[in-house]
């Protein structure tokens, strides 16, 4: 459920008694009420609406989903592409730990929509293609049933950009940009390394915006608040507010919004604060970075905050690794998962992801006695560096960042561990959800 936070995205859920997942998204009607029409895309052959990716560049608002690019830059790259345009809406959110992408398809449809109306309009798009995981069949029903109160609220009048809806494989690296657009031009859903970028030539060869979710719906109430009023909260290098899924040994799990540059220990608050002692929390999600829990406490939530931690915002996530577990055991679990989702186009993800999995699971393995394999943590970081950087996509260099965090914030345990002697936690049922894996690309 949504938890306390700047009355931004999340305002028209406040009046709304939880749970949020069981409730009904918000009508079109109703959505209307606070937010008016925004302008209205142009007819084909209209110029795109250069003003509008100037304010958007003005309000300084970044992608939030995961890459932090700017988003008046990447308008401003698609309108220079060649023909007319395509903006998909990214909604696969392929992190497992992240569920505020869902939470707005679900809850605010429409506001995502008015924002990837407005993108289309600034770039001079004729088509919107919003994608969302297969197996978020809430989040799928709403938008479908948001497109159809669309269309029945024109009259049967005849749209000036298609909105289409598509159901994506639930595979993580399906949500990569390259991946989608490889997708819904009839290929498998994996990414694509050879040039060119989406932007340049995507869906059908035209230039394609590819946008996060949250990313549009603060967009969509730029264009209505104006970029002022957005930089208003946030801190100056990184304004607006950012929605935050936090989770793991908290009291109340809960999706926030919150502005960005809020202290860590803020934001745990919002979430009801933590149970017991967690020795480290999970900034940014599976593709994120382990932290010392006491050293994470007064850091800001931003890129500039978290970066001396050597952490990044990544996907919005925050998850406190409950006392008592294992967290060399939960990053075992983590690095078979990422092995198992790999696309298995390059070595160092198909080969490279499995061999780092299996040292992790026997470096976390109970043992009775000193039975760990000699040199198992030397192994894991040569490994780790032959790998880095040298895959097909970042998939792989998400795990190594993952692995190399568990081996330096818990060293101690790490010891232990490769001398055959696991600590208490490495024997305890898994404290971290880590999804199954499904093996369709189509």
């Amino acid at each position: 459920m949504p938890g306390a936070g700047p009355a931004r995205l999340l305002a028209e859920l406040r009046a709304v008694p939880a749970p949020a997942s069981s409730q009904e998204a918000v009508s079109f009607a109703e959505h209307r009420r606070r937010y008016p029409a925004p302008p209205g895309p142009r007819r084909n052959g209209d110029a795109p609406q250069i003003d509008l990716i100037d304010l958007i560049g003005r309000s300084g608002l970044s992608g939030r989903g995961g890459a932090a690019f700017p988003t008046g830059r990447k308008l401003d790259a698609v309108v220079h592409g060649r023909g007319p345009a395509v903006v998909i809406v990214n909604g696969a959110e392929g992190e497992p730990a992240s569920g505020k992408d869902r939470l707005l398809l679900r809850r605010l449809p429409h506001l995502v929509i008015d924002g990837a109306l407005l993108a289309a309009a600034a770039v001079g798009a004729e088509r919107v293609v919003i994608c969302i995981d297969r197996t978020s069949t809430a989040a799928l029903a709403s938008v479908r049933r948001a497109v159809a109160e669309r269309a029945a609220a024109a009259a049967g009048a005849e749209p000036a950009v298609a909105i289409d809806v598509a159901a994506t494989p639930p595979r993580y690296v399906a949500g990569e940009s390259s991946a989608l657009v490889q997708w819904l031009n009839n290929g498998p859903a994996k990414p694509t390394a050879a040039p060119p970028a989406p932007r340049q030539r995507g869906v059908a060869g035209r230039p394609t915006l590819v946008q996060n979710v949250e990313t549009l719906a603060h967009l969509a109430q730029i264009a209505r608040f104006g970029s002022e009023w957005f930089r208003q909260t946030g801190t100056p290098g990184e304004p607006g507010t950012t929605l935050l899924t936090v989770s793991g040994a908290v009291a109340r799990p809960a999706v926030i919004e919150t502005a960005i540059g809020t202290p860590i220990e803020h934001i745990l608050a919002s979430a009801g604060g933590l149970l017991g002692e967690p020795p480290a929390l999970l900034i940014g999600g599976f593709f994120g970075t382990w932290v010392p829990t006491a050293a994470a406490r007064h850091a800001p939530f931003s890129r500039a905050g978290l970066a001396p931690l050597g952490a990044q915002p990544g996907s919005g996530v925050v998850i406190a690794l409950p006392e008592g577990a294992c967290g060399l055991a939960e990053t075992a679990r983590i690095m078979a998962w990422f092995a198992a989702e790999s696309a298995g186009q390059c070595g160092p993800c198909r080969y490279g992801l499995a061999d780092l999995a299996a040292g992790a699971a026997s470096l976390a393995r109970p043992h009775d006695g000193p039975a760990a394999p000699s040199g198992q943590v030397a192994r894991l970081r040569r490994w780790a560096d032959q790998i880095d950087g040298r895959g097909a996509c970042h998939h792989p260099d998400g795990a190594v960042n993952l692995l190399r965090s568990a081996m330096r914030v818990f060293a101690d345990d790490l010891a232990h561990h490769e001398q055959g002697w696991p600590c208490r936690g490495a024997s305890a049922p898994p404290a971290l959800h880590v999804p199954a894996v499904h093996s369709a690309w189509r």
